[in-house]
């Protein structure tokens, strides 16, 4: 027969436990509704500028602290729901009732002895409290207030912003401790995968030389298949033509001036700007000036130009752009740093050039990439010369130096990611067993370089 024993610290405990049971709903569905939100809920919170809002839109910016936030909170209100159950079922059924039911079981397959009741009796009772306890955080705590945050996230968002903000700063240090933590684990794991896929490029790499390299003038055709391969990690940032080697004109100058620099260039399009090349406002198509080759100096050949610019990012991956060009039907953008200065532009035919090597055309008098081969192991580059195009020419993997060039993409931004500072002239810099001697330089950059490969 079950003895109940109810007494009033029973009662407030099993208050304290609906009360967290509800805390716990309230936290777990906090998580679907923060996560949950579109742009447009953010749009409509900007719109609303009042302080709940201005909450949820502070703590969107934290998505990392956020969710540490949350899970500290319920798994501090989960263990305190289970610790007031093992309370509440010690008070409302006596230990004797256990050790009764513990008797009966034990019973069933011999003489039950103490040792055996006194076992089954905990065992009763840690089921009694895992079974009990887990039905109700699943149910109510869990499945429950999941669903409803799912159709209701915003409203649910703006009731929870503001103990979320506050559980966010108490609970500062353990989200530090678990953020950090994270982002170790992250990072060596990152650095595993990439090491596994540099791996795999280079086991490609080498059953491309293996399979295609037999057969007679095959190394085009294994360069075109390893720039395959890589296509996808190049950045828009190396391969595009910098500002400084962009022809571009201001919408200022005069149609005749404008004929002028059509000719001399040869280009099919040509960014005009206002004022400097950081605000280029349209792309003016050649072939748009052909009906109007007669025309006087008052011609308004601004009319022509087209404002439909298409901008990019430096860091873009030129598979993506590529993407990009064929939905938007362009072949030109103009390529924006990340404080929104123009660096340059890249066209379809450098992405182009990428897979199956330079393209030349009847424009092209001279080989884009400037340098001098001295012999076989001697080669004289300008500074400004990208590192794809180093690697190239002289014969070497592209990936040679990844692990030194940081940031840069130029011959001149490898020496200076490796000396720290603008070296003197005829200063040697060696890495690994490459060479690399200063031709000329001024106080604002190198200017050509000496490039020196190991003798084998």
């Amino acid at each position: 027969m079950l003895l109940i024993s109810p007494s009033l610290e029973a009662f407030f405990s099993i208050l304290g436990i609906l009360l967290l049971l509800a805390c716990s709903a309230l936290i777990s569905g906090s998580e679907v509704a923060f996560f949950s939100l579109t742009p447009n809920d953010f749009d409509r919170l900007e719109q609303e500028n009042g302080p709940k809002s201005q909450r949820i839109l502070a703590l969107k910016d934290k998505p990392r602290r956020l969710l540490a936030t949350i899970l500290i909170s319920n798994n501090f209100i989960n263990i305190a729901i289970v610790i007031l159950s093992e309370f509440v079922l010690m008070k409302v059924i006596p230990h004797h009732t256990f050790e009764g039911w513990a008797a009966y079981i034990t019973s069933l397959w011999g003489q039950p002895g103490p040792e055996r009741i006194e076992y089954w009796a905990w065992l009763s009772s840690f089921l009694i409290t895992v079974v009990g306890v887990t039905f109700l955080l699943v149910l109510f705590g869990e499945v429950a207030p999941k669903v409803y945050a799912k159709i209701n996230n915003l409203r649910l968002a703006k009731l929870m912003a503001a103990p979320i903000t506050v559980l966010l700063r108490v609970l500062g240090p353990l989200n530090n401790a678990l953020v950090n933590t994270t982002r170790i684990i992250e990072r060596k794991l990152a650095n595993t995968a990439t090491v596994g896929s540099m791996a795999s490029r280079e086991d490609i790499d080498e059953a491309i030389e293996l399979t295609v390299s037999q057969e007679k003038d095959a190394g085009q055709d294994v360069d075109i298949l390893k720039s395959i391969v890589k296509f996808g990690e190049v950045t828009v940032k190396q391969i595009m033509s910098s500002r400084v080697d962009v022809v571009a004109v201001d919408f200022r100058i005069g149609y005749q001036e404008l004929l002028k620099v059509v000719r001399e260039s040869g280009y099919s399009r040509i960014p005009v700007y206002e004022n400097d090349f950081d605000n280029v406002t349209g792309i003016l198509y050649v072939k748009d000036l052909l009906g109007h080759l007669n025309e006087g100096r008052d011609f308004e050949w601004q009319e022509l130009i087209r404002t439909d610019v298409y901008y990019v990012p430096e860091a873009k991956k030129i598979n993506d752009l590529l993407k990009e060009f064929q939905k938007e039907h362009l072949h030109l953008a103009v390529v924006v740093d990340e404080y929104g200065g123009s660096s340059g532009i890249v066209t379809l035919e450098d992405i182009m050039e990428e897979i199956i090597g330079e393209i030349k055309d009847e424009f092209d008098d001279e080989v884009e990439v400037v340098f001098k081969k001295i012999d076989d192991y001697n080669y004289l580059f300008e500074g400004k010369t990208l590192l794809n195009d180093v690697c190239r020419i002289v014969g070497i993997d592209t990936n040679t130096f990844d692990e030194a060039k940081g940031e840069a993409d130029s011959l001149a931004g490898l020496l200076l990611e490796l000396t720290g500072f603008i070296p003197k002239m005829d200063a040697e810099i060696p890495y690994n067993q490459f060479r690399f001697k200063i031709v000329s330089v001024n106080r604002r950059r190198i200017e050509q370089i000496l490039f020196t490969l190991p003798k084998l």
